[in-house]
């Protein structure tokens, strides 16, 4: 059996709590005890991931079907080969200013 100890419980709470055992006549700890077991004999709430919650949410209006743009051919990628090292000179003409 484990113990827990409930810290800067208010005294209003506390109140209400001796007031709750003494109509059930039982003590404190053991109505604390028993709410304890109401309360997590419950079966949890199944949540649900995000997006299946937004497809929830937006399922009403309907599907949506949006265009899609053709896709442009890409450039060709840059040939490293004959870019100028360092060191040796460029073989293209400077820019004028």
């Amino acid at each position: 059996m484990g113990t827990l100890t409930i810290r800067n419980l208010e005294d209003s709470l506390k109140s209400r709590l001796r007031l709750r055992a003494a109509a059930r006549d039982r003590s404190m700890e053991e109505e604390a005890r028993q709410i304890l077991r109401a309360a997590l004999q419950e079966t949890p709430v199944q949540t649900q991931d995000l997006g299946s919650r937004i497809r929830a949410r937006f399922a009403g209006l309907g599907s949506v079907q949006l265009p899609s743009d053709p896709r442009q051919t890409v450039r060709e990628p840059p040939d490293f080969d004959e870019l100028p090292r360092a060191g040796k000179p460029s073989k293209r003409k400077p820019r004028s200013p």
